[in-house]
């Protein structure tokens, strides 16, 4: 979806070069962006032989299904729980931490 946003529309054959490798096979990135349009994330023209994908929601729309999506199945739909796990996986520093506490001080004061 980052490579679609990026090009605001493509074909299979750009994203895959714009992946890093290894670049997954055409057919795989094909499934995945079928799937996409079945979920109504992406809509594509067809401009033959090929399709041309094209996203259907913004960065932030997309973004705030997946993270929702995540947080259900998850963690509850608790916040709580998720900040809890990665700060137990030590995947949060020290640094981070802070930022994070003032990021949420600063939403409260606004």
């Amino acid at each position: 979806m980052n490579i679609i946003w990026k090009t605001d529309g493509c074909f299979v054959h750009e994203i895959i070069t714009q992946m890093p490798e290894p670049k997954p096979a055409y057919t795989t990135v094909s499934t995945v962006c079928r799937t996409l349009v079945s979920k109504g994330f992406l809509h594509y023209k067809l401009q033959s032989p090929s399709h041309q994908y094209c996203p259907t929601v913004s960065k932030g729309a997309y973004t705030d299904k997946m993270l929702g999506s995540v947080m259900q199945t998850y963690f509850d739909n608790s916040f709580k729980q998720l900040v809890s796990f990665f700060s137990e996986q030590k995947k949060v520093s020290a640094q981070e931490r802070e930022e994070i506490i003032a990021l949420l001080n600063q939403s409260d004061n606004t």
